[in-house]
């Protein structure tokens, strides 16, 4: 698997009206349902997501404020990111991140301190000494966790350090300091900050294989040597239908060395497109995931890469696969989401029933006497060839103009059927159409009727 996690960044304004659109389109029962942050505490769990920093407005950031207890920045706090050129800093998107978790009572994960990728150029190319170069490492670790000594509950030190055969991976620290250096940098850390959690986190180390028996056999030689280490992260970016099934077995054999275990970076991704079954199956997955840490005392929580498909790093490192995360990429829940809310304790009310095409509408946006709306019709387990939906306006509001689709307005009743192009929508498949209308005293949301 690919190192690389660079979560996309940047929408345009209609992109957002569309994701401010779709956050209100949540089927009944993610909408009755308390948010993941609440049953993960219930069940002494964080439930965290990786963000970016940018899109911490609008829809995202309502999703990203009231569903998780917890956010790790997705690339904000690497080195290449706070110090692209020696001595010239730039924490502008870190200290977003923090002030937002603080703003809205989460944590933060620091991510990450010490890897073999997205470093600055003046590092990588530089020629150092070992001295030099154990100095820099220091230093860095010093001057950032310093920055936010007190207000970060983890980090993640020494990220990515072994091969798939349980060796070292040959990097710039490795090759310039030896296998020390994740101990010299664990002790770095707790100097600049004796509060924060302090983790190495790897990939494929999921399940018991030689690669995690590794992360476990230096785990176990650090804590006899009295090296600060706090937990494990497991990166968990699984592929559908390959959960590990010695996951739990892995989980209770770190924390029976007396460190805590972190799921750190879940996705599931499927080769696309997506379907019923394949989101049934990746449903399946993550609750196995959530299952297995649930079960572990000393598991201390779940982080999933980024909420929403539009906001992962799937599709530009694995092309032809995606939909890995718990949100589409039109900010509404799929199945996974509710599977992981389920292993919480929630998801007790009737989602949705399977093989069925429904019809939601959302207030985008809305001002003074006027307000944009839009309808999504998502099919999942069933197809249409091509939709009308109706629905009754209660308060006197007026529709006035509608773009992909033809709707009119007869009294009360507004009837909107497909235009020529997005009449087809396959099972797994959503189209969406959007219209201008004007309110007066209230603008109630009223029930759509698809047939």
């Amino acid at each position: 698997m690919r190192a690389l996690r660079s979560l996309r960044t940047g929408l345009s304004l209609a992109a957002l009206a569309t994701c401010v659109a779709a956050l209100f389109t949540a089927p009944a029962a993610h909408a009755a349902d308390p948010p993941l942050r609440d049953l993960a505490a219930a069940k002494g769990k964080v439930m965290g997501t990786a963000v970016t920093g940018s899109k911490l407005t609008g829809a995202y950031g309502d999703i990203a404020g009231r569903e998780f207890s917890a956010l790790t920045p997705g690339n904000a706090m690497k080195w290449g990111s706070v110090e692209p050129t020696r001595g010239s800093f730039d924490w502008a998107e870190a200290d977003q991140i923090v002030a937002f978790a603080e703003a809205h009572g989460q944590q933060v994960r620091g991510h990450t301190l010490v890897w073999h990728s997205q470093n600055p150029g003046w590092l990588t190319n530089g020629s150092w000494t070992p001295a030099e170069l154990g100095r820099l490492m220091t230093d860095h670790i010093a001057l950032e966790v310093g920055r936010y000594k007190g207000r970060l509950a983890a980090w993640d030190v020494v990220n990515e350090p072994l091969n798939e055969d349980g060796t070292y991976r040959q990097t710039l620290w490795y090759n310039g300091l030896g296998a020390d250096y994740i101990a010299q940098a664990l002790t770095a850390a707790r100097a600049a900050d004796p509060s924060a959690k302090l983790y190495i986190n790897d990939y494929n180390v999921e399940g018991v294989n030689a690669k995690s028996t590794a992360l476990y056999n230096l785990v176990k030689s650090l804590k006899e040597r009295g090296v600060p280490i706090d937990g494990v992260g497991l990166q968990a970016h699984l592929i559908l239908g390959q959960v590990p099934s010695t996951l739990q077995q892995n989980i209770q054999r770190f924390a029976d060395l007396g460190v805590d275990v972190a799921i750190t970076e879940l996705d599931i991704r499927m080769q696309l497109p997506s379907d019923s079954a394949k989101l049934t199956q990746q449903a399946a997955d993550y609750k196995a995931v959530m299952n297995a840490c649930l079960a572990v005392t000393r598991c201390a929580g779940v982080t999933v890469w980024g909420f929403t498909d539009s906001d992962s790093w799937i599709p530009s490192t694995f092309p032809g696969q995606g939909a890995a995360t718990p949100y589409d990429e039109n900010y509404a829940p799929k199945p996974a989401y509710r599977a992981i809310a389920e292993s919480l304790g929630g998801g007790t009310t009737t989602p949705p029933p399977t093989g069925a095409c429904t019809a939601a509408y959302s207030v985008a946006n809305q001002w003074n006497t006027g307000f944009t709306g839009q309808v999504r019709i998502a099919c999942s387990g069933a197809a249409l060839s091509s939709w009308k939906v109706s629905w009754t306006f209660g308060a006197g509001q007026q529709l006035s103009q509608s773009w992909n689709a033809s709707c009119t307005q007869s009294g009360v009743t507004v009837t909107c059927s497909n235009a020529s192009y997005n009449g087809t929508v396959p099972d797994g498949g959503a189209v969406t159409f959007g219209f201008n209308g004007s309110w007066s005293g209230s603008n109630p949301v009223p029930v759509v009727t698809l047939g």
